[in-house]
């Protein structure tokens, strides 16, 4: 737990300052980090953890985490509590990749991390995939939306770690890029400090919360991470492979979220447009205050899965 607090909090901390001091910084950072960092960071993870039949497991499950995110959304209490498509979208997609690998390595052993990336890479079909048609729409066609999937860092990783593994080095590379892979997790969870910054900058504060903020939170912190908890019990998962699906679900909302929600503001008029941007301020805080209470609600879920449920 200590070493939890010891990783996140800092990165956080220290890339919320830049954020709020440098606004243009992520913007510089993220390009070479989305097109070199991540997919290096992929590739040496998996390479250390090795390629297991429980991967395509710990994908299903991301999976399944989306459809009982959706199908709770359809009940008609939910919906006019939430009516939002944004809001919706923030209760089931989570920071698994930039929040949910930091997680992994502070509270999981070392088997566990390939289950968190594959996790995360299913996670990113469903943001790229649903997400526009639940924000937007107007969303750009399906060959518009497979191009951005094609190009995801993630999917970049995933494809060179299968390569590499084929190698007679793959173990020697596995020790050299472990720890400029530890390094990169790291500044990936800088750059969520970063965009809270931003978040923090261009937010203009009122005193009343935007509607449906507080069930989302719910949702996504406690509602969805029970869900999974329940179905891993169900179907007798290993409790590593359960551990570890419970975690990046309990991960907080995705910036990504965000980012769909002001790039579809951007794209809209008049009316529309004040109502998407009412979306992203809605959306914008429950990135911020999720990613808060997650440093709360993400060591307790970590003491209910060690401690009463432990193995």
């Amino acid at each position: 737990m200590l070493r939890f607090l010891l990783e996140l909090v800092p990165a956080l901390g220290i890339g919320l300052l830049l954020g709020v001091r440098f606004p243009g910084l992520p913007g510089r950072l993220a390009p070479p980090l989305m097109a070199w960092g991540i997919p290096i960071g992929v590739v040496a993870l998996l390479l250390r953890a090795g390629f297991q039949s429980n991967l395509l497991t710990a994908a299903l499950m991301a999976a399944a985490a989306s459809v009982l995110g959706l199908l709770l959304l359809r009940l008609p209490a939910l919906r006019r509590q939430i009516p939002d498509g944004s809001l919706q979208l923030g209760c089931i997609v989570g920071n698994t990749g930039y929040w949910g690998l930091p997680v992994g390595l502070a509270l999981l052993p070392a088997d566990a991390i390939g289950f968190t990336i594959a996790f995360d890479l299913m996670a990113t079909l469903i943001t790229w995939s649903l997400g526009p048609l639940l924000v937007d729409r107007r969303a750009g066609s399906l060959r518009q939306q497979l191009r951005v999937l094609a190009t995801s860092p993630a999917i970049r990783g995933l494809g060179l770690a299968v390569l590499v593994y084929q190698t007679p080095w793959s173990a020697t590379l596995a020790q050299w890029l472990w720890w400029p892979a530890r390094l990169v997790v790291l500044v990936a969870l800088a750059m969520v400090g970063m965009r809270l910054g931003l978040v923090l900058r261009r937010r203009h504060p009122t005193p009343e919360s935007p509607p449906g903020l507080g069930l989302a939170l719910a949702g996504k912190l406690l509602v969805l991470p029970l869900a999974m908890l329940l179905l891993a019990s169900l179907l007798g998962l290993p409790s590593l492979l359960r551990d570890a699906v419970v975690l990046q679900a309990a991960a907080p909302t995705a910036v990504s979220v965000l980012l769909l929600t002001e790039a579809a503001a951007a794209g809209q008029k008049g009316a529309a447009a004040a109502g998407q941007k009412g979306a992203a301020e809605a959306v914008a805080a429950l990135v911020l205050w999720s990613t808060a209470l997650a440093l709360v609600s993400v060591p307790l879920w970590w003491w209910l899965l060690s401690g009463p449920l432990g193995s």
